[in-house]
């Protein structure tokens, strides 16, 4: 029998998790024309849809990597094709095949993913760390809600600030949660965006089991990343819980009575919607709810904003992959920022909180605008 070859079993792949979307591309550019990428590049997204139509991909190509999976392109599709998907399928065929190569920070990073159950290569045991002195309770069955932190609120030290924050807030609001620590894993949404389906699964299965074990019923996250995967993916694997994203339990604790503020903001402030709570999950009420709830606090849109906001660069493994100077969408953003006068840079999302205050560094902006997560706002207020 004739071996088939690694690219025909690449183009099943595409076809495989493309669909019939991907057949009903006619090639009218719209794709091409809202991708963030062209603002700073050449990036012929329909060209590539057109290939792998055709099952004549340049896998070698780094355009492959390119792809945010920010939604702008489905968006504005005529036909729906799910662009996203098709790049997923891309990356998926060259990471199973093994027909080109991943680029190599990723590769590290899904390494650290895969041994150690978070991208940045710490500890498993360390997970927790972030709420030490905090007196946080482990999640047992009956607690309210397990408020689940992502790997970069858990581990980075820039970024743990935002996990602190959430927990001040609940406790102020007294709700009944845990946390889990240890036993949770990344939940896998970016390595699965960027190709490494057997890797997500491996997750996934383990905090499925972890959750179920534990009488998990409710989890609450503050990563939009999270969000997605939880209450699109996850269900998938026969992982059904109810999932809450912090914006919308915020936004009711708000509303509820149940969160008071003590104190004025005298802050000028825009915010930025992020893709995975935007575009992914039509999230777009509640952040700028809470925002607007804040004694002293004056709320300005940037000109890109809600449905059309700009991607910071960092979803699909992005973050985790070198961006030539220059070609760094969260660049662009806070110029956007700074063009309405506001003081501060509002976000919901660690990926973006990351991008932004790297691009403040590298830009020389640093002083001009803070970035703040909306859940470090509230605590100030309250």
């Amino acid at each position: 029998m004739q071996a088939v070859s690694p690219y025909r079993e690449a183009a099943n792949i595409i076809i495989e998790e493309g669909g019939e979307p991907l057949n009903l591309c006619y090639q009218c550019g719209l794709c091409s024309a809202t991708c963030p990428w062209n603002l700073v590049r050449s990036f012929p997204v329909h060209m590539m849809i057109h290939e792998a139509q055709l099952g004549l991909v340049d896998f070698e190509s780094e355009e492959v990597w390119q792809c945010v999976a920010c939604r702008a392109c489905v968006q504005r599709c005529p036909r729906g094709v799910e662009i996203p998907d098709i790049m997923r399928a891309l990356r998926r065929a060259i990471v199973s095949l093994g027909i080109a190569k991943v680029p190599d920070s990723l590769r590290i990073t899904v390494k650290n993913v895969s041994s150690l159950g978070n991208p940045l290569g710490e500890a498993a045991e360390k997970r927790a760390d972030w709420a030490k002195d905090m007196d946080v309770s482990t999640f047992i069955e009956g607690t309210e809600l397990l408020y689940f932190a992502c790997c970069i609120q858990a581990y980075d030290p820039m970024i743990q600030k935002v996990a602190r924050a959430t927990v001040n807030i609940l406790k102020k609001a007294q709700v009944d949660f845990g946390i889990l620590g240890a036993k949770q894993t990344c939940c896998g949404e970016s390595v699965r965006k960027a190709g490494m389906e057997s890797v997500f699964q491996s997750l996934a299965q383990n905090n499925i089991s972890v959750f179920t074990e534990a009488g998990v019923k409710t989890i609450l996250v503050t990563s939009p990343h999270c969000y997605h995967t939880f209450t699109q993916e996850y269900p998938k694997f026969g992982g059904n819980f109810e999932v809450i994203h912090f914006s919308q339990y915020l936004a009711r604790l708000i509303k509820d009575g149940r969160l008071k503020f003590t104190k004025e903001l005298n802050k000028k402030v825009t915010y930025h919607d992020s893709c995975c709570l935007g575009r992914y999950a039509g999230i777009y009420d509640e952040p700028r709810q809470i925002l607007e709830s804040i004694p002293g606090l004056e709320l300005v849109e940037m000109r890109d904003n809600r449905e059309n906001s700009l991607c910071c660069g960092g979803c699909a493994g992005r973050l985790w992959m070198e961006t030539k100077k220059g070609e760094r969408f969260s660049d662009i953003r806070i110029e956007q920022a700074l063009e309405t006068g506001a003081n501060t840079l509002a976000v919901f999302c660690p990926y973006c909180m990351l991008n932004f205050e790297d691009s403040m560094l590298t830009t020389d902006k640093a002083g001009i605008i803070e970035v703040k997560d909306i859940a470090e706002l509230v605590q100030e207020a309250i």
